[in-house]
């Protein structure tokens, strides 16, 4: 059970009671007679054969406010989107798949690299890009939630306290970011948000002073977490990135585009649990290796347009200053589970300190030796004025792709 504690400058949504989810979703319900609701699921072929995606979609099918679900489907051939139509069929709500893959969204992603304006590398961030242009396109929902396929404790209330805040006709939020504990199997998860971000973004305050961002960013209970809602005007003007760095790069571009009140996070779930990433410590290109050197330039890219001015001295202050407080924080966190019986291994966790300290550094020399690099996904709006009929292009792939696999499903 929350607390009613107002943290940093985005407001705090809590969950102070334990609300049934029938009554959540008979409010939601009459909300969405004037505010379609939608939802998003960036998914993995694989994740179709895995244990959580099957269990999400049993919830999901019983959830009753939503107008349209779109689902991004990655590395799947022709047999694989057809299994996929199969899987989703047992969806009640109108659903659409976007196979990524196939011949006809390569085409389309094709034509927009010829211009420049396709995402210039595969993940979650580019197939969750062409899912929020298809949303704008089919215009059939107001507002959208967007959560991972992966999560093993998913519950149907998750989705319903992620999208109230933007589906609520009487709340003027624009975006909303999901946080839960992460807490599973008897132990304390959620290493990069626990030992980067938070130290870190607590070290650049030391170094840099204040800073309206930094403060907006450490105000998030949980700033990694993959679930957020927005409404459907949100998805023109931001600019995503296609690495590691999305979460952090949504938060940045919802600090750019909108006044603090119209944003908030809410507490979605008791428990959270997904697949875990390898800590890749002999290999910076993978795991959270790779996670936390992208996550890392995100901020530094941030920071430098806003004005501030790195240095190879400003990369070793703000690394030092990172690492005594990422190991104090290490015994913060053994505290807390040693009080909760849960088991937390200090050694494993300096571990982490260690090669998060490390890649501070690789992130900053590569901040440097590229300070022109921008691996943002151009905002839905930049596109459509270079190719007027982007989003009619879009869907019109989407729904032959639909109506000629769909055959016999």
């Amino acid at each position: 059970m929350a607390d009613f504690y107002q943290n940093g400058i985005v407001t705090t949504l809590h969950n102070l009671e334990d609300r049934s989810i029938e009554d959540l979703e008979a409010e939601l319900s009459e909300f969405s007679k004037q505010r379609p609701l939608g939802l998003i699921l960036p998914s993995l072929f694989s994740e179709l054969e895995g244990q959580a995606l099957p269990a999400t979609i049993e919830h999901i099918k019983k959830v009753p406010y939503l107008s349209e679900i779109v689902i991004g489907l990655d590395r799947a051939n022709l047999e694989e989107y057809k299994c996929a139509l199969n899987f989703f069929s047992t969806l009640p709500q109108h659903h659409r798949i976007l196979w990524n893959d196939g011949p006809r969204l390569k085409a389309l992603d094709a034509e927009l690299q010829e211009l420049g304006l396709a995402p210039k590398e595969l993940g979650k961030g580019r197939n969750v890009w062409y899912c929020m242009g298809y949303i704008l396109a089919s215009g059939k929902v107001e507002s959208v939630a967007l959560h991972d396929c992966d999560i093993l404790t998913y519950d149907r209330s998750l989705l319903a306290r992620l999208i109230y805040p933007v589906a609520n006709p009487h709340f003027n939020y624009e975006f909303c970011k999901g946080f839960y504990a992460r807490v599973a199997n008897g132990k304390i998860n959620g290493r990069v948000s626990r030992l980067l971000v938070t130290p870190l973004l607590r070290a650049l305050k030391m170094t840099l002073g204040h800073n309206d961002y930094l403060e907006f960013m450490d105000s998030f209970r949980y700033p990694l977490a993959g679930e957020f809602s927005f409404r459907r005007d949100v998805l023109n003007d931001i600019r995503i990135p296609s690495d590691w760095g999305l979460e952090i790069g949504v938060l940045s571009e919802m600090h750019r585009n909108y006044s603090h009140n119209r944003l908030c996070q809410a507490d979605i779930a008791k428990t959270y649990d997904h697949k875990h990433q390898d800590l890749s410590l002999n290999n910076e290109q993978g795991g959270l290796s790779k996670m936390s050197i992208d996550i890392t330039k995100a901020l530094f890219r941030k920071l430098a347009t806003q004005g501030t001015t790195f240095s190879t001295e400003t990369f070793r202050t703000i690394k030092a200053t990172y690492f005594r407080i990422a190991l104090d924080f290490i015994e913060t966190y053994h505290n807390d589970a040693v009080m909760n019986g849960l088991k937390l291994d200090i050694h494993n966790e300096e571990k982490a300190v260690e090669m998060f300290a490390h890649n501070i550094m690789k992130a900053g020399q590569s901040f440097l030796e590229n300070p022109m690099e921008t691996p943002f996904i151009p905002s839905w709006n930049r596109v459509v004025s270079a190719k007027p009929d982007v989003l009619e292009c879009l869907k019109r792939a989407v729904e032959e792709d639909f109506q000629e696999f769909s055959q016999g499903q």
